[in-house]
C-alpha cells in the first residue's frame, strides 16, 4: 500500500470542467491527474484533478489560460 501524502486537490462544479481540465494538463504537460472526490470533501461532480502542492501555480495558471472554473482547492492526504 503506498503512503498517503498531502495533495492539492482541486474540485469542480461540473463533470465537464473536470475532463477540460485534464485534457488542459496533458497538452500542457502539466503534473496530476484525475481521481475521485476523496471522501472528507464534498464537491458538485465527483472528480477532481490531484497534483503536488508544489504544483499550485502551474495548475492555476493552466485553469486561467483555458478558463475552467474551480469549486475549491483543498489541501488533503491523497
Amino acid at each position: 500500500m503506498r503512503k498517503k501524502e498531502l495533495k492539492l486537490v482541486v474540485t469542480f462544479h461540473t463533470t465537464t470542467d473536470a475532463m477540460a481540465m485534464e485534457k488542459a494538463c496533458k497538452q500542457a504537460g502539466a503534473p496530476g491527474r484525475l481521481i475521485p472526490v476523496p471522501r472528507e470533501i464534498s464537491a458538485g461532480c465527483g472528480l477532481a484533478w490531484c497534483a503536488g502542492l508544489e504544483d499550485r501555480e502551474v495548475i492555476r495558471r493552466v485553469m486561467d489560460d483555458v478558463g475552467v472554473q474551480e469549486q475549491d482547492m483543498h489541501e488533503v492526504k491523497a
